[in-house]
C-alpha cells in the first residue's frame, strides 16, 4: 500500500501546521495510528503533524514488533527525520521502544521492585544480562549468596567457568543503577533478598549462638547459612549467610580448613559481628575451650621444652609444643644464634627455650636450645 501525498498538499499542510501545531524535532517521541503498510514500510497517521513512515533499516530493526501490529493500532515512535524527500516524517519504533524500556527501568529502580533478566554472557567481573531489550550488567559482588561462586585462591578462570553456567537462565533482580545517557544499567540479585534478610537479622545480635549449615569453603574461611531450614516446611524460610574466618574456626593453626569443617556439616557457631549492610561474622572456636587458658601454669619463660616443627615460612618456624599450643621460632632468633632456617626440618622434634609467653594474645616465642636434636 502506498499513501498519496503531493508536494503541493505537503507544503500547504506545513503552513497550516506552523500556525497551529509545533512540528516535532528530530529525536522527539510522537504517537500515531497505523493506517497502512506495504512490503517494506509501515505508515502512521500523526494527526495534524502529517504522515509518518517506518521503513528501511528501521523497518527491519523493528520487524518482529511490527509483525504483531495491525491497522488502527496506536504506537509511539521516535522522529528520525522531520521531512524526507517524499514528504513523510521518518520514524523509529526501535528507538521509542528503547526509550520506553529505559523509562520502565527507571521506575523499577525508584519503586524498588524486582524484574526478570535473561543472562546472555559472562566475564570474570559478573554476568551480562538483558531486560526489556536493554543490555545491563550484574556484577559478581551483587550475586545472591546462593549463586556467588566460592572459589579457592580466587581463581578467575574457575570463577568464569562457574558464571558461564548461568547463560540462558533468567534471574530475578533489582535495578540499582540506571542511566540512559551513559547507557549504564546495573542489576543486583543480592539486593532482592535484603529486605527479608534485614528483618531476619534483627532477631540476632553479637553473642547469639546459632545452628547452621556449612555451604562453602574458601582459603580464608567457611560460609555458613543459618538458621537450618526445617524439613517438610511449606513456606520458604528466610536464611542468612555469614563467614567463619579461618582464624575463628579453631584455636590451632589451620593448614587445611576441610580438616575442621566440610560442606553440608551442621554446626553451632557464635555470632561475633553483624554490620549495617548485613554481613555476619561468626566463630566456632568461641564455643571451644581455649587451650591457652592455663598455659602459664604449665610453661614459663626460660623453660626448655621439646616441640615438633610443623611449618616453615618467611617468618621462621611454627612449633607444636602440645595439642593446639604452638610457638614461633622467629627468623631473627635463628640469625642471632648463627643458625640458618634451612637447618630445620619440618616434622622433626627439637629442643627449644621459651623466650616469651603471653597467654592473652596466644603467643609463645622460642629459640633453639643449645642441644637442638632430640
Amino acid at each position: 500500500m502506498k499513501i498519496k501525498n503531493t508536494t503541493k498538499s505537503i507544503e500547504n499542510n506545513k503552513e497550516e501546521i506552523k500556525l497551529s501545531v509545533p512540528i516535532p524535532k528530530k529525536g522527539e517521541t510522537v504517537e500515531g495510528q497505523i493506517i497502512g503498510n506495504d512490503r517494506n514500510a509501515v505508515y502512521v497517521d500523526l494527526g495534524p503533524i502529517g504522515t509518518g513512515i517506518i521503513y528501511g533499516q528501521e523497518f527491519y530493526a523493528a520487524k518482529n514488533i511490527l509483525r504483531k501490529l495491525k491497522p488502527e493500532d496506536k504506537i509511539k515512535a521516535k522522529v528520525v527525520e522531520v521531512d524526507n524527500e517524499n514528504g513523510y516524517i521518518e520514524l523509529s519504533l526501535r528507538e521509542a521502544q528503547k526509550e520506553t524500556s529505559w523509562d520502565g527501568l527507571k521506575k523499577a529502580k525508584e519503586e524498588s521492585v524486582s524484574i526478570m533478566i535473561k543472562i546472555e554472557g559472562a566475564n570474570k567481573g559478573g554476568l551480562l544480562a538483558e531486560a526489556n531489550g536493554v543490555k545491563g550488567f550484574l556484577p559478581l559482588s551483587q550475586l545472591s549468596m546462593e549463586n556467588y561462586p566460592r572459589v579457592s585462591n580466587g581463581d578467575t578462570a574457575e570463577i568464569l567457568k562457574r558464571l558461564q553456567k548461568f547463560i540462558g537462565q533468567k534471574l530475578s533482580v533489582k535495578v540499582i543503577d540506571v542511566s540512559p545517557e551513559e547507557n549504564k544499567l546495573i542489576f543486583s540479585e543480592k539486593a532482592l533478598a535484603s529486605n527479608g534478610l534485614s528483618q531476619l537479622l534483627k532477631k540476632y545480635k553479637p553473642g547469639d549462638i546459632v545452628t547452621g549449615q556449612i555451604t562453602g569453603i574458601a582459603d580464608f574461611g567457611a560460609f555458613i547459612k543459618f538458621p537450618v531450614e526445617k524439613k517438610g516446611s511449606d513456606s520458604d524460610l528466610t536464611q542468612a549467610e555469614g563467614l567463619i574466618h579461618i582464624s575463628e574456626l579453631d584455636w590451632q593453626l589451620i593448614d587445611d580448613i576441610s580438616n575442621i569443617v566440610k560442606v553440608n556439616d551442621i554446626v553451632k557457631a557464635k555470632i561475633i559481628d553483624i554490620t549495617e549492610d548485613g554481613k555476619v561474622s561468626l566463630s566456632l572456636k568461641a564455643l571451644k575451650k581455649d587451650p591457652w587458658e592455663d598455659v602459664e601454669k604449665k610453661y614459663k619463660k626460660g623453660d626448655i621444652i621439646k616441640g615438633k616443627v610443623i611449618k616453615i615460612n618467611q617468618l621462621g618456624a611454627f612449633v607444636e609444643v602440645s595439642s593446639k599450643i604452638r610457638g614461633l621460632l622467629h627468623l631473627s632468633s635463628l640469625e642471632a644464634q648463627n643458625q640458618a632456617k634451612d637447618s630445620l626440618v619440618q616434622g622433626k622434634i627439637y629442643k627449644f627455650q621459651i623466650i616469651s609467653l603471653d597467654a592473652k594474645t596466644h603467643k609463645m616465642g622460642l629459640s633453639l636450645a643449645e642441644d637442638k636434636k632430640s
